[in-house]
């Protein structure tokens, strides 16, 4: 384990009992739709542009068919979640709960380090206005959307 595991252990163990703080990896520039992509998005770039090694690219396959079994994709539940007409800007974060899921996290944060992808980790009490939910994630259109409609 690197050093995201252990600043990942810390933001899940350091949570406060009076506001859940939902978690977020996500880069810190806006793509060419004005988002910031998430964690895997920026490994799965990495992959298609044919920019990761054998082993990573081995990690990457095992651990994205893990997620994809572990939890539900919310645009199978709700195919307009992520359309950015009726939600811009959507993001998933994860629930604090989702230990299970966060534990994984650190290895795609470190295939990214090792590629000079800036990817920062973000908490919020209040991420945004929540469009889906289960017991391991919020999807949200941030507050500066509907606020602004960036």
């Amino acid at each position: 384990m690197g050093q995201w595991h252990d600043v990942l252990m810390g933001m899940i163990d350091s949570g406060t009992e009076a506001a859940v703080q939902y978690l977020r990896f996500q880069s810190p520039h806006r793509n060419s739709r004005g988002h910031f992509t998430g964690v895997f998005g920026l490994v799965n770039n990495l992959a298609r542009e044919g920019r990761l090694s054998d082993e990573q690219e081995t990690f990457r396959r095992r651990n994205n068919r893990w997620y994809d079994a572990a939890y539900t994709d919310p645009s199978t539940v709700d195919p307009r979640v992520y359309d950015e007409a009726v939600n811009p800007g959507a993001a998933a974060w994860f629930k604090p709960s989702a230990t299970h899921l966060l534990a994984r996290v650190s290895g795609y944060l470190e295939i990214l380090s090792a590629h000079g992808v800036d990817c920062r980790a973000l908490r919020s009490a209040d991420p945004g206005r929540v469009i889906y939910e289960d017991d391991v994630q919020v999807v949200v259109v941030p507050h500066a959307w509907d606020a602004t409609g960036l």
